[in-house]
């Protein structure tokens, strides 16, 4: 009797405000991409959801000695099986994915808040890294991938060393490395397009193209990685 393996899982979770934007359009391209690979498409669009950012004590009350340590807390919900349901489903789901996606407008040369919240709240310490798990290739996320797909408001030369703004890695190193590495996870290159308000219809419309020619590569990629 022949048997299949299912399809890999892609978590692209999003974060923008206006769900005609051109970031959401990218994410869009990406999923549609993603699927057409072969790929189960997991999309949690952070702010339709109206997802709370904000890691508080008020998550796990009541707080063990009254002091709110927030990562002791983690490991105790995770502990106690007491978990924020919200937090919980987006965890499993994050457990459940092959590769995450972040998809976001890069704004203060970082995460939006509502996107960094969801790192605060979702990559739970005792079930992502720390507690059972180590941190690094030890953590709970070893072996899966993820990438960053978004958008910038300045132009591609001034990310460059000699740019205004200096070079992209730069600013990526925190999200890549302190992050997502730091987790388990496998960093792949990230797919950005440059200024797309500054574009034209026909150069947005163009830079899509682009945006799915280059998810195609990455899929490819790692479904020959996966042989």
């Amino acid at each position: 009797m022949s048997t299949f393996a299912a399809a890999p899982t892609a978590l692209i979770v999003h974060a923008h405000p206006e769900p005609h934007s051109f970031s959401t359009a990218q994410m869009t391209t990406a999923a549609r991409t993603l699927r057409a690979a072969g790929y189960r498409v997991d999309v949690l669009d952070l702010y339709s959801e109206a997802w709370a950012p904000a890691l508080t004590r008020e998550e796990f009350a009541p707080v063990e000695g009254g002091h709110f340590k927030p990562q002791a807390e983690q490991m105790r919900a995770v502990r106690d099986g007491t978990l924020d349901a919200g937090v919980k489903a987006h965890l499993d789901r994050l457990l459940a994915a092959e590769l995450l996606v972040l998809s976001f407008p890069m704004w203060w040369f970082s995460l939006p808040a509502v996107l960094k919240g969801w790192v605060d709240r979702v990559f739970v310490m005792g079930a992502v890294f720390g507690g059972d798990h180590g941190f690094f290739d030890e953590a709970a996320l070893a072996g899966k991938r993820a990438m960053l797909l978004f958008t910038t408001g300045g132009p591609s030369e001034s990310f460059r060393p000699d740019g205004a703004f200096g070079p992209m890695d730069d600013f990526l190193f925190h999200i890549h490395r302190g992050m997502l590495e730091f987790v388990g996870f496998r960093v792949l290159d990230p797919v950005v397009t440059y200024g797309p308000a500054r574009m034209t219809d026909p150069e947005r419309a163009a830079a899509l193209d682009a945006v799915g020619e280059s998810v195609a590569l990455i899929a490819a990629d790692l479904q020959t990685a996966a042989r």
